[in-house]
This record gives structure tokens, C-alpha cells and sequence, in this order.
């Protein structure tokens, strides 16, 4: 297997992956982003709500806010559900805490955290307003979860693969303007004196075949390359990308440990 690294930009990263099948990238990307630990408000105590917004609503909103859950941030927390206390604790939670008076709108940045590493990661998400003596206080809970579990422990927001796209041309036809005005992003260029047409950013193409339908003569074929894809992983900054990647992959190594012990057992 051979990966090529594409394009890493922040919370983004492209890789192609050689040399492997589809159930193998497949388990990766699930593994992606339903089984890597990340944390999030779980509970929220409204103390004194004057704002517009239901208290279920602001709830709701503060689960969705991202934290900082990298590995060192979370080192030495516990899943929620595992630890041994009766609700939480300093081993399986991290506190937060609001108290603002109005005029004015809250941002992510007023959320107080008792962890000075586990934070927002953007200072700039707008929570609720507040007029003139309104007031809200609030104290919130957040607990490391999975994916699997609730939509706020993913922590990609883009997961995706697809196969190595492939285009060929039969040698013996005319691939006409048309077939080139066809496609959509622009993957085909025609020469205009020799009338050749060439591929240009064959990874951008999508293979939607806009372009083999346009051709008469057949003289265009769209297709992938056996065996290599295109992978994508985009988060929302809570967590790097590759280290979502690592991750992935030790989680998918632990589960194969697990098949070759009980395989040895019971065979």
C-alpha cells in the first residue's frame, strides 16, 4: 500500500491511497467519524434564562460548539459511560460556565472552561442576544462521546473517498467540441489547431459521464482505476485531520487484535 499526500490546508487534508480495497478505506472512513473520541457539551443546568431562546434551544446550541478534543486536550479523560461515578467528574467531564448581562450578543469566547486546554475552537460563534437587563447564567458539562452516539462527538465534517477517476480516448475517432463543452468542470481541453483534446485536474472529475453522453461516436470512455481512491477528511478544528487519520487507524488495528486473539482461542 502506498499513500501520496495531495493537499493539507488547516482542518483539511487529501491523500490518495494505492494498493488497497474498498472495504479496507471504507472501514476507515467510518471508523472516522463514528468511533474517534472527542468532547462536547453533554449536560447543561440553565440557572437563569432572560434571552429570547428557549432553554432547549441554547441547549442545543451549546452541544454543537466545538472544543478543542486533541489527544493531549482529552489525555486522561474517560468515555462518558465508563467512568465509575453516578453522573461525572473531574475524570470523565470539564465544566463551563456563562454569565452575561445584556445589551449585547454571547459568543463561543464567553464560555469560562475549568480546563484551560479544552476550549472553543472558534471564538466567534454567536450563541444568544441579550437587550437591555436581560440576563443568563448557566452552567454546562462536557463529556468525551463518539460518534455513534450523537452527531456532536463527529468530529469530521467532511469523510469521503472516491476511486481514482480514469478517462481514455479511442485513438481512431474525433472527440468533438461538444464532448468537451459537456463536462462540467472543465476536466477536457480541445486545441483549437490540432484539435487534440487532453485531460487537465483528472482528480477534480467527478466521473458523472456528462461527457461519454455527449459523444456520439463513442470516442470517450470515463471510468477509475482499480484499487486507488481519493480520500478526503475535513473537521471542524477540534480535532487535527491527520491525527483523526492516526486514530482511525489504531482503532481499526485494535479491532483486528481483537478477531486474531478470539480466532487463536477458539481455533
Amino acid at each position: 500500500m502506498k499513500i501520496e499526500v495531495k493537499e493539507k490546508n488547516g482542518d483539511e487534508i487529501v491523500f490518495i491511497i494505492h494498493d488497497a480495497d474498498v472495504p479496507f478505506v471504507n472501514a476507515i472512513r467510518r471508523i472516522a467519524m463514528m468511533e474517534i473520541p472527542k468532547i462536547a457539551i453533554e449536560d447543561v443546568n440553565i440557572i437563569k434564562n432572560d434571552s429570547a431562546m428557549f432553554n432547549e434551544v441554547l441547549a442545543h446550541r451549546l452541544g454543537l460548539v466545538p472544543l478543542v478534543s486533541d489527544n493531549e486536550a482529552i489525555e486522561g479523560l474517560v468515555i462518558d459511560g465508563e467512568c465509575d461515578c453516578d453522573d461525572y467528574c473531574p475524570k470523565c467531564s470539564v465544566s463551563f460556565s456563562i454569565v452575561e448581562n445584556g445589551p449585547g450578543t454571547v459568543y463561543s469566547k464567553d464560555l469560562t472552561s475549568t480546563d484551560s486546554k479544552i476550549k472553543p475552537v472558534h471564538d466567534t460563534i454567536p450563541l444568544f442576544k441579550l437587550k437591555e437587563d436581560q440576563e443568563v447564567e448557566l452552567e454546562a458539562v462536557a463529556k468525551v462521546g463518539l460518534g455513534l452516539e450523537h452527531a456532536k462527538w463527529i468530529p469530521t465534517t467532511v469523510c469521503a473517498y472516491k476511486q481514482y477517476p480514469d478517462i481514455s480516448f479511442d485513438p481512431e475517432k474525433e472527440v468533438f467540441p461538444e464532448v468537451v463543452e459537456a463536462c462540467p468542470r472543465n476536466i477536457l481541453k480541445r486545441n483549437k489547431k490540432t484539435k487534440k483534446v487532453t485531460v487537465q485536474n483528472i482528480e477534480n472529475c467527478s466521473m458523472c459521464g456528462s461527457c461519454v453522453r455527449a459523444s456520439e461516436n463513442n470516442a470517450i470512455n470515463v471510468g477509475f482505476k482499480e484499487n486507488t481512491f481519493i480520500f478526503r477528511i475535513e473537521t471542524d478544528g477540534s480535532i487535527p485531520p491527520e491525527e483523526v487519520l492516526l486514530n482511525a487507524c489504531d482503532v481499526l488495528n485494535e479491532k483486528a487484535d481483537k478477531i486474531i486473539t478470539f480466532c487463536k482461542d477458539v481455533l
